[in-house]
């Protein structure tokens, strides 16, 4: 009694993306067999590899030729599926059961298929499908393939020159397999038939090796086989034809102070913008692009933001506390205001303020009215900031001190607290927090007589009583909601 073949996909890379029954058969099979260049690393195998057992046969099938220059290309390679053949016919004829893995699909531009076409008419084969590298390029590209109508064309980018510009010359969804040393032509392609703009580069997809960009920024020399150009559906490109903007406030912290809501804009978003130390603390996923800054170019990062936004893209600019208190809302909305990006939609989603943040540590210092102040007088003259903490000290409001000092701001504070003291009692509790839910989190209540402005740093923020602020001996700090008639 003869064996069985059968040829298994084991998808694009990830082993998770393996099939039940595939993972079910490798680890059955009497006979596994695997492809390999020269230098005998096979992607399929590799990704098979959790679910092979001890003491199974392996039968590694070195290709003769693969990128070098053959004067008989196809002669060499008929010949060694041949050998092929009769390896495998060796192991069904002793009646053992012999699975071939094929990386993506065994049918799908698979080596397979060629041992399939001289073993199936002999022996009993199965050929079990796996997730195929144009799947998982558009899974992790987050874009449809095809929709409604839309005819999908697959490309291998080894045709002529020509021919490649004939079938991207339609509008269709198109992906281009097999780059490499193909990539350069693949591109002058796209460009000659107008659309380079929305092609997409999708390398090793599903693997931790993964990298997709917009192929107009891929260099040619980085480009490996395993890697592929997608132009998604038009109806997808259709919708993102104006993008959108959307200021996402991370709260002062970790992921844990992020609201469901700004972590869907930010899961959704295509490009991510903000000030580099913000955007560290957000986990960009595969195909997102990252454009990280310097925190003093807040119009030029919402021009560049809106400009993505006006060309298509989703855009995500991050802000931490909340994108409408000292940061990025304004400076985006004031730059939208100009004609040019007239058209590109812009929404705010807020976050946790570094106000009340501090204030959750000690109790409730905002309980009753308050003002919130900037002392950093980079974008406004230090007498408008001394004019505001006078009348709020004769208002008797609570205050919320934002950027108090930095390395070239040193004197603001204790200028503060000169003006506060003229209104205010010496005994008066000043909340002082620092990096309030990050690894050097600190939170100090001082006198306002006390208060060292030499403890103050820029990731401090600080909450200054009114008169009615209690500082209990428990070291809770709150205003009350009444106030003396």
């Amino acid at each position: 009694m003869t064996g069985k073949l059968y040829g298994v996909g084991v998808g694009p890379g990830d082993p998770e993306l393996v099939t039940v029954k595939a993972a079910r058969l490798i680890s059955e099979a009497d006979v596994v067999v695997f492809h390999s260049a020269r230098h005998g690393r096979s992607v399929a195998r590799r990704i098979a590899a959790p679910y092979l057992r001890p003491g199974q046969v392996e039968e590694q099938l070195v290709y003769p030729v693969t990128t070098e220059d053959s004067d008989d290309y196809q002669g060499e390679m008929d010949a060694f599926y041949e050998e092929c053949a009769r390896r495998l016919a060796v192991h069904l004829d002793a009646g053992r059961v012999v699975v071939v893995l094929a990386a993506g699909d065994p049918f799908f531009y698979g080596s397979y298929m060629h041992l399939h076409k001289r073993l199936a008419h002999r022996y009993e084969a199965e050929v079990v499908p796996g997730v195929t590298s144009v799947s998982a390029g558009a899974a992790v590209l987050g874009r449809p393939l095809v929709e409604r109508d839309e005819v999908l064309t697959v490309l291998p980018g080894t045709l002529p020159a020509d021919a490649l510009v004939e079938h991207l010359s339609g509008g269709d969804p198109v992906a281009v397999v097999k780059l490499g040393r193909t990539f350069p032509q693949v591109r002058a392609a796209l460009e000659r038939t107008g659309r380079l703009d929305g092609a997409w580069y999708v390398e090793r997809a599903t693997t931790g090796g993964q990298r997709t960009a917009p192929l107009s920024e891929v260099d040619a020399d980085s480009v490996p086989y395993f890697s592929l150009a997608l132009l998604p559906s038009k109806g997808q490109r259709r919708r993102e034809a104006v993008g959108e903007v959307v200021v996402v406030g991370l709260g002062p912290a970790g992921p844990e102070w992020l609201t469901p809501e700004a972590r869907r804009a930010l899961t959704e978003a295509d490009d991510l913008v903000g000030y580099v130390t913000y955007l560290n603390r957000v986990n960009a996923g595969p195909r997102q692009r990252v454009h990280a800054s310097d925190n003093r170019v807040e119009s030029e990062r919402a021009a560049f933001a809106l400009d993505l936004a006006r060309r298509g893209r989703r855009v995500a600019v991050v802000s931490s506390g909340d994108p409408g208190v000292f940061a990025m809302a304004s400076a985006v909305l004031e730059v939208a205001d100009e004609e040019q990006f007239a058209g590109v939609p812009v929404r705010v989603l807020p976050g946790l303020t570094a106000a009340h943040a501090v204030a959750s540590r000690v109790g409730a210092p905002l309980g009753h009215d308050y003002c919130v102040v900037s002392l950093s007088d980079r974008l406004k003259p230090w007498d408008v900031i001394e004019g505001r903490l006078e009348a709020a000290a004769r208002a008797d409001l609570v205050l919320a001190l934002y950027n108090p000092a930095s390395k070239t701001r040193t004197w603001q504070v204790e200028s503060t607290r000169e003006v506060l003291l003229r209104h205010r009692s010496p005994d008066t509790p000043v909340v002082i927090g620092r990096d309030v839910g990050g690894p050097e989190e600190e939170v100090r209540v001082v006198r306002l007589a006390d208060l060292d402005a030499s403890t103050v740093d820029m990731r401090c923020l600080l909450l200054v009583g009114s008169s009615q602020t209690r500082w209990t001996a428990r070291g809770a700090v709150f205003t009350p909601r009444r106030y003396p008639r």
